[in-house]
């Protein structure tokens, strides 16, 4: 059922992607959902059930784990709701089913500070409103599934007189359309006797979103020399903490203190019954003695790396793993950790910062500021809460500073958030590159949390934002008539400019963002970006604000010709 809804998704999203409001080349909605879907069969794939409740708490954790922008975490809260609703069930009547839609209604309200109807909340809950009125008169799921799809149709079609921006633009909702597909898809499956959460292939069929092919390449390994691999065992292994006779409570500081002592490469993924770990060590037994303290250990899996060094040398190059070995993973660079060092557990800084990034201009820039880890992301390919954890988790720090610097990140950052209980974590509201750089460089190590969160948030408030790209579509918008092709410009979060010049646009959008008070410009030059534009930019700007201080950095984005900040 999960599988044919989570196909018929990935099927269309490129459709929920092109019903994005702002006609740029990166509406991403379908991608999010796609993924975070993805991550939730995968999830299944490895820990089926023949019980309903205990497949759906799976599903619950996977969805979680690789929820991606708004539309996907306020789709793994769907989830979660629904799995806490049938816990305990091997099965559901129609009432049940409906009662689970609601809770997952409830779930999703409660993740969103400010709920805004119109969306895919609202597509939600007319749809389990309508189940629960339906499930009163009928036993037949088929029956239920059919009546709530079409409710969810009819609150989707009604979305552009909820939201005036839809209206205006002539589209529904792109997460409700995305529900509406994972609905289809639950029908579908419902009306082919496929009722049961797990009725997945064992061995799917490799998908567009799934790897397509690996090629032999000889990479960094063969300048290494063999002897140099200090902590030679790589180890991934699970905890059960209900299993066993455990002889203490689990407490991941301290677990991972321990690991420190002989390993790197650490990670801890910890749960209410269990923990994933992976650790490169030079004392294995030492690990698993540990480990057993807090329960039985599962799935374990030692290699030895100066072993698969040697063979890789013997070969004359890198060994890759054939791409039907892992069919159910995508293969895609965005949302990865760039820099990620399992710091000396024993040696905890008051700070650590995680920021959002898209280029490596860019990326260069903020590790200059300070920040620790940098996650490459932005519209295009948003980081998971599962990338979020782990590099809250690389950070031996008693704070974790988080800049989204993205609107569709920030529900990500804080799921992320309220998963991680050994450390304080607060996720500051940018929602711009320039916001994150204004924050980043407001920063004092040696001020208190409540200072810095303070001074932080006044730079994201002060600082304002600009971007120029294309459009992808005719549209119309705040007065706007925007052809394909033609430049926009964006002013924090609408746009305002638009011509078929790029040197133009810039200018008209620059001339709304300066203000006579305003000193500093600094312009971000993106990937598409020609020096000679720049050059008649830089110029124009000397001409146009004589006073105003300009910086120009490369800041290597794609899609965005120039980011502009205005302070």
């Amino acid at each position: 059922m999960v599988l044919r809804g989570a196909n018929q998704l990935h099927q269309y999203s490129d459709h929920v992607n092109s019903l994005n409001v702002f006609p740029v080349p990166d509406g991403d909605t379908g991608t999010n959902m796609n993924l975070t879907m993805a991550s939730g069969v995968n999830a299944l794939r490895e820990k089926s059930s023949p019980s309903l409740g205990k497949s759906a708490e799976v599903l619950s954790k996977g969805l979680l784990m690789g929820a991606r922008g708004n539309s996907g975490v306020i789709l793994s809260q769907l989830f979660r709701g629904f799995s806490k609703s049938v816990v305990g069930l091997d099965s559901v009547n129609s009432n049940q089913f409906a009662a689970a839609l609601q809770s997952g209604v409830d779930t999703a309200y409660k993740a969103v500070v400010k709920p805004v109807e119109g969306t895919i909340l609202t597509v939600a809950k007319e749809a389990a409103k309508h189940a629960v009125q339906i499930a009163r008169r009928t036993t037949d799921i088929s029956e239920l599934m059919r009546e709530v799809l079409l409710k969810a149709n009819e609150a989707l079609a009604n979305t552009p007189n909820q939201l005036p921006v839809l209206k205006q633009v002539g589209v529904v909702d792109s997460g409700g359309q995305g529900l509406v597909y994972i609905y289809e898809g639950f029908l579908q499956a419902i009306e082919a006797g496929e009722a049961s959460l797990t009725d997945v292939p064992a061995h799917p069929a490799t998908t567009a979103s799934t790897v397509d092919s690996v090629k032999h390449t000889v990479s960094a390994q063969s300048q290494l020399s063999t002897e140099d691999i200090e902590f030679l065992y790589d180890m991934e292994f699970f905890i059960q903490l209900n299993l066993g006779k455990p002889q203490k409570k689990f407490d991941e500081h301290q677990f991972r203190k321990a690991l420190a002592k002989n390993g790197d490469s650490i990670i801890v993924i910890a749960d209410q019954e269990i923990v994933k770990v992976h650790v490169h060590s030079k004392a294995p037994g030492d690990v698993l003695s540990e480990s057993l303290q807090y329960g039985e250990l599962i799935k374990i899996n030692i290699l030895n790396m100066r072993e698969q060094h040697r063979d890789l040398l013997a070969d004359g190059g890198d060994v890759t793993p054939m791409p039907e070995l892992y069919p159910a993973i995508d293969r895609e660079e965005a949302g990865t950790v760039e820099t990620v060092v399992e710091p000396p557990a024993d040696e905890l800084a008051a700070y650590g910062m995680i920021s959002v990034s898209m280029g490596q201009g860019i990326s260069d820039i903020f590790t200059s500021l300070g920040v620790d880890v940098v996650l490459s992301g932005g519209q295009t390919m948003n980081p998971s809460t599962e990338d979020f954890v782990k590099a809250i988790a690389s950070i031996s720090a008693q704070h974790i500073l988080i800049l989204p610097n993205n609107s569709n990140i920030i529900l990500a950052a804080q799921q992320a958030k309220e998963l991680v209980t050994d450390r304080e974590v607060t996720v500051l509201p940018s929602k711009t590159i320039p916001q994150g750089l204004a924050a980043a460089f407001a920063f004092q190590e040696d001020e208190t949390v409540e200072v810095n969160i303070e001074a932080m948030g006044q730079a994201i408030s002060h600082v304002q934002s600009g971007q120029v790209t294309y459009s992808i579509r005719d549209t119309s918008l705040d007065g706007l008539e925007i052809k394909a092709g033609h430049y926009i410009g964006i002013h924090n979060s609408k746009i305002v400019a638009t011509t078929d010049s790029i040197v133009e646009t810039c200018q008209d959008l620059l001339r709304q963002m300066i203000g006579s008070g305003d000193e500093i410009v600094t312009i971000l030059v993106g990937d598409d970006a020609e020096e000679e534009t720049t050059g008649q930019l830089t110029s124009w700007m000397a001409e146009q604000f004589p006073d105003a201080e300009v910086e120009i950095h490369p800041g290597g984005q794609p899609i965005y010709h120039y980011l502009f900040s205005v302070e």
